[in-house]
């Protein structure tokens, strides 16, 4: 439901969007690295540990508001969010950073799905298509009944389920807290869930053969020297301006219209874990990223849909 004080500045959004995207992007690949030597947990806790206070300067300097204005939205919000970046960066370590990256963008298919039934967006036939073609393409990478089929797959697929319910959120529920303000209850959540996920596993000892099996979430935290900091300083930097910009693109523009220009994330993902990792994925990947990439302009874009620029 569109706010009638507030106009949609969708022209401003798109350009956020994209700006974000490509740092997250960025982001998501130097998680990646770290992966091998850092728990999920410890990540959450000392990127969060830095984003925080660059939030709280950016506010200060900005003299933006530091209350909440939807606390009980705004908690549901980073719940949801917490959950996406649970289970996209618990595949990391499994999958190549372009095959989780298109798995989680199936998001703008979920996103318009739920848009019309969370807040009235309607669906055309058109749309319709496009979601059996993202279908398809989650079909050709997933490759069910195959040697090539990995359950970890589902688990950036699990994460744009959370990740399109936060967006919703964002656009219907939250349009009245400042991005600078959703970004701090989000890393406010991710600081606590690392550390009260550290508190369980260490409770529940779990064991070095789990340890090791699954080192990045159930291993022990790592000692951190200056590059490790360093690093988390980087990331917190990052998170904190892709977290705003993300919160701002979605409210004041269309999630649908907004979610198409998120596939900026699929090219820079590719790009980076080809320079990181030397990453190239095969043929039918390549089908099923296009068949996405393809299915997610469908649903996003409707034939009566016309962007504005202001």
């Amino acid at each position: 439901m569109r706010d009638a004080v507030k106009p949609d500045q969708t022209g401003q959004g798109i350009i956020i969007i994209l700006l974000s995207v490509l740092l997250m992007a960025f982001a998501d690949a130097l998680v990646k690295r770290v992966s091998a030597d850092l728990t999920i947990w410890q990540l959450f806790f000392a990127r969060s540990l830095f984003a925080i206070p660059v939030l709280l300067l950016f506010i200060r300097a900005s003299r933006a508001r530091l209350t909440f204005q939807t606390p009980k939205w705004t908690l549901i919000r980073s719940l949801f969010l917490v959950l996406t970046w649970l289970a996209f960066y618990a595949s990391l370590p499994v999958l190549s950073l372009s095959v989780a990256a298109v798995a989680v963008y199936t998001n703008p298919i979920i996103t318009t799905l739920l848009s019309a039934i969370l807040i009235g967006e309607p669906v055309s036939k058109r749309q319709w298509g496009g979601v059996m073609l993202g279908f398809l393409g989650v079909i050709a990478i997933l490759r069910p009944g195959t040697d090539a089929f990995s359950w970890f797959t589902l688990l950036p697929l699990i994460a744009a389920v959370f990740y399109s319910l936060a967006m919703i959120l964002t656009r219907s529920k939250c349009r009245d807290e400042t991005p600078v303000m959703l970004a701090i209850a989000l890393h406010g959540s991710f600081l606590i869930t690392g550390l009260l996920a550290t508190g369980v596993l260490f409770l529940l000892d779990l064991g070095a053969d789990t340890s090791a099996q699954f080192p990045f979430l159930f291993g022990d935290w790592m000692p951190m020297g200056a590059e490790e900091w360093g690093l988390m300083l980087l990331l917190g930097v990052l998170s904190a301006a892709f977290f705003v910009g993300v919160a701002r693109a979605y409210q004041i523009a269309p999630p649908s219209t907004i979610a198409t220009f998120d596939y900026a994330y699929l090219v820079s993902a590719a790009i980076w874990g080809f320079v990181f990792f030397a990453e190239t994925p095969d043929i039918l990947t390549m089908c099923g990223m296009l068949l996405i990439t393809a299915a997610g302009l469908l649903v996003s874009i409707s034939p009566s849909k016309k962007l504005d620029h202001t």
